[in-house]
């Protein structure tokens, strides 16, 4: 008895001197969680939140070539073009197709200036979860801390990546248009004059989203399912001349007041049924990860179907094709998301060997009719109609034609973009 007085009196005075430590001293863990639930309520109380700003589709590593070969002890800089404004930045990094865990031993993002050189005073380091360096499991995807940082439509970011250790074949985006820059052995993320990166390829890597903390003002957020087309395929290089970027300039020119954001899910060469090595997976198979999971995302842009036709072995059932985007659309509505659907474009004498054929013609015919008359989506833009030739309405208009009589060249986009009724995305 008298054991268990003495065990309850030592219980009782532990627990009045240590219960002032307990509330003078949280763990690290506590004032993490309460500051993250404060930051939310602020931003919540202050009207703000965040959007994707830019994304790009990963796609998997070739069997030869640069992704094949990955990196060691080198820094990749890439250059991005952000379609919104936001105080506060986080990336979004993929490790998608690699069979290996990737690790960054440091991440920068700086406003770019020329090339690979960077604006003085503007880089800031990256963090994950408080750390400077992160390892990303095989086929995951990670997102850094939010940092303070103002980030400018239009205003070209440079967002550099160390990669201490080989990463073997690693997840990119193939067809950027828009140059990156890959130094000698070493981290050069603080690198400003540039002169470390002695090498280039017109590619993005693991990079796969910049999005940004902005104000509530009744703007919108597009992502825009497509191929080539759409990945701006034979625009000029670092001009960021892509149809998608081009509807975001004329979005901001109707209204300036609105924080409106194009997100490009474009792929070279992509499909809306069938895989590829070279041309990544499937429209369907990469809908969530691409586009649906997109942040703030509002409305989708389907421009697909042109590769199922050309691509051997052809697809010359027009109902898997328009099957394929009916299940696009279902999945957009379910999402609550409204999705526009653009008609394919002309490809009569293209140069790709055995692409055209008159079989495909006919369901590329057969596409567009149901996409102009179906009413499965809550928009149509007439692609085809504005870019062919008036005079033979199967091939692609002479001054749009990038030459390959399937791409369009800069003032090809141009007009696609400016087919888009604006109205469509009227706040």
């Amino acid at each position: 008895m008298l054991r268990l007085k003495m065990f309850v009196l030592i219980v009782v005075a532990s627990l009045l001197l240590g219960v002032t430590a307990v509330f003078a001293n949280p763990t690290t863990s506590t004032e993490n969680k309460h500051e993250n639930a404060t930051n939310v309520k602020n931003e919540s109380e202050n009207h703000l939140n965040w959007i994707g700003a830019w994304s790009t589709s990963p796609q998997p590593p070739y069997k030869n070539g640069i992704s094949y070969e990955g990196f060691e002890d080198q820094t990749v800089r890439m250059i991005v073009h952000p379609h919104a404004s936001g105080e506060k930045v986080r990336l979004r990094f993929s490790n998608t197709f690699s069979s290996q865990p990737l690790t960054f031993g440091k991440v920068s993002i700086a406003l770019s200036n020329s090339g690979a050189e960077t604006i003085q005073g503007s880089n800031r380091h990256v963090t994950f979860s408080g750390e400077e360096s992160i390892t990303i499991p095989p086929g995951a995807e990670v997102i850094s801390d939010p940092l303070e940082f103002n980030v400018t439509d239009d205003q070209n970011l440079a967002i550099s990546v160390y990669i201490p250790d080989a990463s073997g074949p690693t997840t990119w985006h193939n067809l950027s248009r828009q140059t990156s820059y890959i130094s000698d052995n070493g981290d050069h993320t603080g690198s400003v004059d540039g002169t470390a990166f002695k090498d280039t390829d017109v590619s993005w890597f693991w990079l796969s989203g910049v999005e940004v903390l902005t104000k509530k003002n009744d703007g919108r957020v597009i992502v825009t399912l497509g191929d080539s087309i759409t990945d701006g395929h034979s625009s000029t290089i670092d001009e960021n001349l892509r149809w998608p970027d081009l509807l975001d300039d004329r979005l901001d020119e109707k209204y300036p007041n609105k924080n409106f954001s194009v997100l490009n899910a474009g792929i070279s060469g992509n499909k809306v049924l069938r895989d590829s090595p070279v041309y990544g997976v499937n429209a369907l198979a990469r809908l969530n990860r691409d586009v649906l999971s997109q942040t703030g995302a509002t409305d989708v842009i389907l421009l697909e179907g042109i590769n199922d036709i050309g691509h051997v072995p052809h697809t010359l059932d027009s109902k898997k094709i328009i099957d394929g985007m009916e299940q696009v659309a279902a999945q957009a509505h379910a999402r609550g998301l409204r999705i526009y659907a653009g008609t394919l474009l002309p490809f009569r004498d293209t140069i790709f060997q055995g692409y055209f054929t008159e079989e495909g013609e006919v369901v590329r015919q057969e596409v567009n009719e149901w996409i102009r008359t179906s009413g499965v989506f809550d928009g149509v833009i007439d692609f085809d109609k504005v870019m062919q030739d008036p005079e033979n309405p199967q091939k692609l208009r002479a001054e749009y034609d990038a030459g390959d009589h399937l791409h369009p060249n800069d003032a090809g986009y141009q007009a696609m973009a400016e087919a888009i009724d604006l109205a469509l995305f009227r706040p």
